[in-house]
């Protein structure tokens, strides 16, 4: 009965997922004339994480333009081992403001997201129901990629919604198992 159990919450927790690392370059991949790096191809309801590690830097041009995924919000001072090469304690960051393109408004310098028509900021940490299908997009975010540089790698994954029929197998499991239970009981002498 036990190992009955155990099989069908197994079955229940699994779901079809998928992980990949793509390469954002902050030139390549602006949304100022650059082209998208496509990621994953999702149905609607399924469910899009990206991580992107703080430490990760690239630059919007000459300092103090450099940050990470989050953009250009705040001041960010050098740590004399990342990738901008200035000493430690040099301010390297600055908020740069917000840049709008097709209707949305993002700080300069974030990784922001598209799926279908719509934008989305992803920054070093998001996550997403997807509400269409679609191949989810990912920007450096500028209007201007002429002396961008550097790159950033995104972490993408996604978890599936489980198919109906995956849902029906489920529950005939747990009927199953049910059924076997109550047959056990009304078997065993008093």
């Amino acid at each position: 009965m036990f190992k009955s159990v155990l099989g069908a919450i197994l079955l229940a927790a699994a779901s079809s997922a998928s992980a990949a690392i793509y390469i954002v370059d902050a030139r390549a991949n602006s949304s100022a004339g650059g082209t998208a790096v496509s990621t994953v191809s999702v149905g609607a309801g399924t469910t899009i994480n990206v991580s992107v590690a703080a430490t990760d830097l690239w630059s919007a041009g000459a300092l103090p333009r450099w940050s990470n995924a989050d953009g250009l919000t705040g001041p960010l001072f050098a740590t004399g081992s990342d990738e901008s090469g200035e000493a430690a304690g040099t301010q390297i960051g600055s908020n740069f403001g917000t840049y709008i393109q097709d209707g949305f408004a993002a700080p300069f310098g974030a990784l922001v997201g598209r799926l279908g028509s719509t934008y989305y900021l992803v920054g070093t940490s998001f996550s997403l129901v997807a509400p269409t299908s679609g191949t989810f997009d990912l920007y450096y975010w500028d209007s201007n990629a002429s002396d961008n540089t550097q790159f950033i790698s995104a972490d993408v994954t996604t978890i599936a919604v489980p198919e109906p029929a995956s849902w029906a197998l489920l529950v005939a499991g747990f009927g199953m198992i049910g059924f076997a239970a109550r047959r056990r009981r009304t078997l065993q002498p008093a």
